[in-house]
């Protein structure tokens, strides 16, 4: 039986949390005397809404199961974003329900694809309000009300275990609330870093402080059309890739390594792989890039930030990497399908999958040679055990297979095969750029009003990866026995 009082109480605390973090966009309407009612008006509708769920079942009913648990963070995103986009829709800026839809679940799940062709016009409320969404979807709202929601009387673990649902065991604190508070001054640390760094290096404060939330967020809408391109700084663009590829890091490894236990860091396996890919990647696009008549220090720089962007999934651009021949193309658009590391801000499969993958594979030779050999996989210094294995096996497997279903869906609706594939595997990815007609200077815009949606429901897939969102369509988890 599910427990439908604590999964509303739940609800209405996330819809005042929205509301509240609307308040800095109605600041910057007021500062830059803009109307500032489709935000106030927003607010309150979520608070009212929320208000009135959490009020309403204000009595603790039962402790949270695993079951409800993937059921609040399913309906979370879904509330989040039909609550997220009011103000677009109130502010006529967006005014179409599959734009808005589009344009907030691509913020939340840190995406970064747009549908807005002229990104400059947005008033600047409206515009830090679409940044939010990316901040808040970046580390997770469940992570968020994990640390609070113990103030309110309610339990934690299960949403935690349901927003990350990846193989990594890596704890901070045996706590799950401490986690999520120690993980999240981690994450606001580095925002203000990054926002501070970007001024200094000559964004205005306005600027500063939406590439600082998207960065972090590795979501990458940004307050210019041209993205990252339209700051011609070598400082402003290495700052990007800093912070980006923090981002793309498992923010526990980031911990350890704030507070001096170097040893962790060196310790993880996914780590020094996410470290030499990025690198090895750089060097080897850096050829192509170079051809095209970029001094050295450009080249490797367009190179190494391009490769930092897709592999973290920010989805930032400071060029057309399409323009470098069908060789670079290919290679960066494998590069959706890497992901940053497990317990970082990023999307996608996620270096740890990929990992387990390739030890796994490489070590069934050696069984197939020594058949009664226990041969361990060993990743961390841990043994990895075959419940976690299957679990990826059967997640890569899923996450081919949505990538093959969902290219076929959009190419039946007359959409031509590169950018069926493109689109696809960004929106899976949570990346933002990919080739075809949904390139790294395109946008989202032209798609019909059901390719947005579809996609839009691609975007949560993505971000939810697969298993918490899926688990919803199967028969036995509606059972009451």
């Amino acid at each position: 039986m599910i427990h439908h009082r604590e999964i509303a109480k739940i609800m209405g605390a996330l819809l005042v949390l929205i509301a509240l973090l609307m308040l800095p966009a109605v600041g910057f309407s007021w500062y830059y005397d803009e109307n500032a009612w489709p935000l106030l008006i927003s607010m309150g509708i979520s608070g009212l809404v929320g208000s009135i769920l959490f009020l309403s079942f204000s009595k603790q009913d039962q402790n949270i199961r695993k079951r409800e648990g993937y059921l609040i963070v399913a309906l979370s995103w879904i509330f989040m974003s039909l609550f997220g986009m009011l103000p677009y829709i109130l502010s006529h800026q967006i005014p179409s329900f599959e734009d808005a839809i589009f344009e907030t679940v691509s913020g939340l799940t840190t995406t970064g694809a747009t549908i807005l062709t002229d990104i400059e016009v947005m008033p600047k409320g409206i515009l830090f309000w679409r940044s939010m969404t990316q901040w808040i979807g970046g580390l997770g709202i469940i992570v968020l009300t994990v640390a609070i929601f113990p103030l309110l009387g309610i339990g934690g673990i299960e949403l935690f275990v349901a927003e990350s649902p990846g193989p990594t065991s890596d704890k901070v604190h045996p706590r799950i609330s401490e986690t999520a508070k120690r993980l999240w001054y981690v994450y606001v640390g580095l925002t203000l870093s990054a926002t501070l760094l970007y001024w200094v290096g000559g964004m205005t404060f306005f600027d500063a402080i939406n590439h600082g939330l998207t960065t972090m967020a590795t979501g990458g809408f940004s307050t210019k059309n041209a993205s990252m391109a339209y700051f011609d700084s070598a400082f402003i663009q290495y700052v990007a890739i800093f912070f980006m590829f923090l981002a793309g890091t498992n923010f526990t490894i980031i911990y350890f390594g704030l507070i001096g236990k170097v040893r962790r860091v060196l310790r993880s396996d996914e780590f020094k792989a996410y470290t030499i890919a990025v690198l090895a990647l750089a060097v080897i696009l850096f050829y192509p890039i170079a051809a095209g008549g970029n001094d050295y220090e450009l080249a490797f720089r367009k190179s190494l930030f391009q490769v930092v962007s897709l592999v973290t999934t920010t989805g930032y651009v400071t060029d057309d990497y399409t323009q470098y021949g069908q060789g670079a193309t290919f290679i960066f658009f494998m590069l959706l399908f890497l992901g940053g590391s497990a317990g970082s801000t990023a999307g996608g499969i996620k270096f740890v999958r990929h990992l387990t993958f390739i030890k796994n594979s490489w070590l069934e030779f050696k069984r197939l040679i020594h058949p009664r050999a226990v041969v361990p996989l060993v990743i961390n210094g841990d043994r990895v055990t075959g419940r976690i294995i299957t679990h990826i096996m059967n997640f890569l497997l899923i996450y081919l297979l949505t990538f093959v279903l969902g290219s076929l869906a959009l190419s039946l609706m007359g959409y031509d095969l590169a950018t069926s594939l493109g689109a696809v595997a960004t929106s899976l990815g949570n990346v933002g750029p990919a080739i075809g007609q949904v390139g790294p200077v395109d946008n989202f815009a032209f798609f019909s009003p059901i390719a947005k949606i579809f996609l839009s429901f691609i975007m949560l897939l993505g971000r939810l990866e697969l298993f918490t969102l899926l688990i919803l369509f199967t028969p036995f988890f509606w059972r009451t026995n």
